[in-house]
């Protein structure tokens, strides 16, 4: 299995100007850009963290998932949350020839945990013995800055400020998150219920 981010977060989507507003750093000089690639840097630091420990894409964009094979033919579960829209399904034989799969034939089924891609018959179609099958996505929470929950865009400046104020520091310990930040994130992890 590969996941693959096809579309980045534009860097005009991300709250440069918010988060320097947060961070308290002066304005009206000459050179208020100067540290804006630095900004953005700790922006997609943080944002990548907190999708990582919620499961949740924040601002959306495309994904390439790569499997050899499916997990039960019913039904695969999608890597990503949530997943707004099924792009292409393609098969690969292990010659490389690749076969799309009409749209019709399957169907998404959306879940705020784990969607699935289902078909719209018994079963998902076969992937051919050496090949692969490789489903393109759109997964996220919201289309702009402004349209993500308010809490999880608190989380992200909180975080990101952090990863400013202690950019030379290397001490702390692996995974450490700031409480406000865990706090804020908590209701939006991926429940683990039973062994999947």
């Amino acid at each position: 299995m590969m996941l693959i981010e096809e579309t980045t977060v534009p860097d005009a989507a991300l709250p440069v100007d918010r988060f320097k507003a947060h961070l308290r750093l002066g304005t009206g000089f000459g050179d208020d850009q100067l540290q804006d690639g630095i900004l953005l840097g700790f922006l997609r630091a943080a944002i990548a963290a907190i999708e990582a420990r919620t499961g949740k894409v924040l601002i959306r964009r495309e994904f390439g998932w790569e499997l050899e094979d499916w997990r039960e033919r019913t039904g695969q579960v999608l890597p990503v949350v949530p997943v707004s829209a099924i792009v292409t399904v393609l098969t690969t034989d292990a010659d490389g020839t690749e076969t799309a799969i009409p749209l019709e034939n399957v169907r998404l089924e959306p879940d705020s945990q784990r969607p699935r891609l289902r078909p719209v018959g018994p079963l998902l179609p076969a992937v051919p013995v050496g090949g692969k099958v490789v489903i393109r996505m759109v997964a996220g929470l919201a289309e702009e800055w402004d349209d993500l929950p308010a809490d999880l865009g608190q989380a992200v400046l909180l975080l990101a400020a952090h990863y400013y104020e202690y950019r030379h520091e290397t001490a702390l310990s692996a995974g450490c998150m700031p409480f406000g930040v865990s706090s804020l994130i908590q209701r939006y992890r991926v429940l683990r219920l039973g062994v999947a």
